[in-house]
C-alpha cells in the first residue's frame, strides 16, 4: 500500500493563483464544492516545429482574446517531464473557465471567429485528442511567487470494490490539510471524465501542482518519512492509483479572479 499511496501523493494543479479555478474551493460550512470545466488538447508538434513557433500561435491566440474581450478563460501548456512511452504527444493544451456554460460561450466564438488563428495552431501541432473534464478543488492553492510556470502531476484513481467517491471525499480534504499543516504548497484537484472519452480504465485523475521541482521533491520526502502513515491511514483500501506523470505547466493566458 505504501507503493501505491507513493504515486498519489509524491507528485503535486495549481491552475491558477487565485484566478478561475479558485472559485471551486474544498466548501466552507455550508458552501457547496462546484466542479469547475477543464479543456484538454493532447496535441504532436508537426514536422520541423516547436515551442518557439507554438509561442507564435498563443500569441495570435491572445491577440483574439483580448480582441473579443475573454476575461474568464485560463489556458496553460503542459510538456512532459516524467513520462514514459504511453504519453503520445509533445503538449498538451489545458483550458479553464468557471462554468462550463461560459466555456461553452468562449468554444462558440472561437467556431465563429477564430478560424485564421485556429491555422496559425494546425501549421505547429496536430490534436489527436479534444476532452473535457469536472475538476473538484480539494485543496487550495497559496499564492504563487510564479504562477506563470508550474509542475503538475497527474494519477489515473480507482475506487476499490464496495467504495464510491463519497467515501473519499472527507478524507482527501482531510489529507489536504495535513499536507498544508506539514508544509505542502500543492493545489489538488480530482478530475472526473465528462467529454471526449469513453472506455476510460480510471474513475478519476488526482491532480495537483508545486510551485517547481524542488517544492515537488519536499512533498515526495516528506510523504516517504512520515507521510505514508497517514495515507494509509486515510485511504488503505479504498483507492488504487498509478504511478504520476509529471508536467512543466506555462500559463498562456490568465483569467480574471470572480473577486475582482
Amino acid at each position: 500500500m505504501k507503493k501505491l499511496m507513493t504515486a498519489l501523493v509524491a507528485g503535486s494543479l495549481a491552475l491558477s493563483a487565485g484566478a478561475v479555478l479558485a472559485d471551486s474551493h474544498e466548501g466552507e460550512a455550508g458552501e457547496p464544492n462546484v466542479a469547475a470545466p477543464v479543456e484538454t488538447f493532447a496535441c504532436r508538434y508537426n514536422e520541423g516545429k516547436g515551442p518557439a513557433d507554438l509561442d507564435k500561435a498563443v500569441n495570435k491566440f491572445n491577440a483574439w482574446a483580448d480582441k473579443n474581450g475573454i476575461e474568464d478563460y485560463s489556458a496553460w501548456t503542459l510538456a512532459p517531464y516524467y513520462f514514459s512511452s504511453n504519453q503520445e504527444f509533445d503538449v498538451l493544451w489545458l483550458g479553464a473557465s468557471p462554468k462550463a456554460k461560459t466555456l461553452g460561450r468562449i468554444q462558440d466564438t472561437w467556431l465563429a471567429t477564430g478560424s485564421k488563428e485556429q491555422e496559425a495552431f494546425n501549421d505547429v501541432i496536430s490534436c489527436d485528442g479534444h476532452g473535457s473534464f469536472a475538476a473538484l478543488q480539494m485543496k487550495a492553492p497559496p499564492e504563487r511567487d510564479d504562477p506563470s510556470q508550474l509542475v503538475v502531476t497527474f494519477s489515473d484513481c480507482n475506487t476499490s470494490e464496495g467504495t464510491t467517491f463519497d467515501d473519499l471525499y472527507d478524507p482527501m480534504i482531510e489529507w489536504g490539510k495535513y499536507m498544508g499543516e506539514h508544509g505542502s504548497d500543492a493545489g489538488m484537484w480530482v478530475f472526473f471524465p465528462a467529454y471526449g472519452g469513453g472506455g476510460e480504465e480510471f474513475d478519476f485523475k488526482w491532480v495537483r501542482a508545486h510551485q517547481n521541482l524542488e517544492s515537488l521533491g519536499a512533498g515526495w520526502d516528506h510523504y516517504s518519512e512520515s507521510g505514508w502513515q497517514k495515507g494509509n491511514e486515510l485511504f488503505a483500501g479504498k483507492l488504487k492509483c498509478d504511478s504520476s506523470r509529471a508536467y512543466i505547466a506555462t500559463n498562456r493566458r490568465m483569467g480574471k479572479s470572480s473577486d475582482e
